[in-house]
């Protein structure tokens, strides 16, 4: 089976890893914040705060700023489920933004519209998640100068978009939003195994984030209520969790990312001939944006139903019994049991239900060969036309 997405892992991720395990630290030691600067060095950020996963890396964040009870906070619907319950887990509401028909992410022109009645309503959003679907950049331009308008926080969830760019500066630089977060899962553009990051240029963000992620503990003698006791002392000053990334998982992602601009490269050639290769198929492919450089994380295909006479589980099922581990990205939030029972309902977001009822994502991963490519191209071609 050839998978959607998998880890590539080279001989010098697997020695970074081994020199850990040989070393004195296995957690809490000095990989983690190397990795942290590194990745803030990449995206040319003041500050990286590294966590155990995205999902946790997006709590923290939020908690950063201060969401809470009463709150709102608002984002895709075509997205995983963790870009919207990290605002259940700070106790504060949640809704959704309709997608664009093209790129896929969150509609700025939706988002628009949803702000004007909102303020009218008192219903303001503390918190705004654009998701950078796919690798893509959401218009980041326009959804700040919304923030600025209206008044909230942005937190963009690029946890498929490490490497990629908007306007010539790399995701994560926190141009226009207050924290970025990255996902290192095996099937995103590099990884630490499980992991995640948060980056950001505030200093007092980044401050909060660090002691939310290790239970509010500190040693800094600044942060403390009275003078330090002597050199075991530390102090809970928060009310934190154990989000900490080890130090293996930390080595692993330094060594991945000396490969991350080779990784990008790869997928964009891959992108570029399936788009020749596909063109003439019955479907709807990625849309490129001129303002944007995606990271490439997933190639998803519409598929023009009408066209080809089959359902989209009858084409997902035929292609993974030839083979092809396609997957589907994603299930609208908003339509899970668990969002239902809280008053979503199907059509209250029909750009995102239109777009699931038809993508499918097809193979794209650094490590594929072309005759992988190949197959995929064919199953497509064979089952479609």
């Amino acid at each position: 089976m050839i998978p959607y997405g998998k880890q590539s892992i080279s001989q010098d991720d697997i020695n970074s890893v081994i020199s850990v395990l040989q070393s004195d630290f296995l957690t809490q030691g000095p990989q983690v914040p190397l990795f942290e600067k590194v990745v803030a060095n990449y995206c040319g950020v003041d500050y990286g705060i590294a966590v155990n996963s995205a999902t946790s890396a997006l709590h923290i964040a939020c908690l950063s700023l201060g969401l809470g009870k009463g709150d709102l906070l608002w984002t895709s619907p075509n997205s995983f489920v963790a870009s919207a319950n990290c605002g259940l887990y700070c106790g504060a509401e949640v809704e959704f933004v309709d997608i664009d028909q093209q790129t896929y992410n969150l509609s700025t022109k939706e988002l628009e519209s949803k702000l004007i009645l909102a303020k009218q309503k008192n219903k303001l959003p503390k918190i705004v998640i654009p998701v950078h679907f796919a690798g893509q950049s959401c218009d980041m331009k326009k959804i700040y100068s919304l923030s600025q308008e209206y008044g909230f926080y942005i937190i963009e969830d690029a946890s498929h978009a490490i490497g990629g760019k908007y306007l010539d500066k790399y995701i994560g630089s926190c141009q226009y939003s207050d924290i970025t977060v990255f996902s290192f899962h095996p099937v995103k553009i590099i990884t630490t195994a499980e992991g995640g990051l948060a980056t950001t240029n505030n200093a007092s963000i980044a401050k909060k984030m660090s002691l939310y992620r290790s239970h509010g503990i500190t040693r800094d003698q600044k942060l403390m209520s009275k003078v330090s006791e002597g050199d075991w002392y530390y102090q809970q000053i928060g009310l934190g969790f154990n989000y900490r990334m080890t130090e293996l998982q930390a080595a692993l992602g330094s060594s991945q990312i000396n490969r991350l601009d080779e990784f990008i490269d790869k997928r964009h050639s891959l992108q570029k001939r399936y788009d020749t290769l596909l063109k003439d198929l019955p479907i709807v492919l990625p849309y490129q944006s001129q303002d944007a450089y995606s990271a490439l994380h997933l190639y998803p295909v519409l598929i023009e139903l009408e066209k080809t006479g089959k359902g989209r589980e009858k084409i997902f099922n035929e292609l993974r019994n030839k083979g092809i581990g396609v997957n589907v990205h994603y299930i609208p939030i908003h339509l899970q049991p668990y969002y239902k029972s809280l008053g979503f309902k199907t059509g209250d977001y029909p750009n995102a239900e239109n777009y699931y009822n038809r993508v499918i994502s097809i193979p794209l991963f650094y490590d594929m060969t072309m005759n992988e490519h190949d197959k995929v191209v064919e199953a497509l071609t064979e089952i479609l036309q």
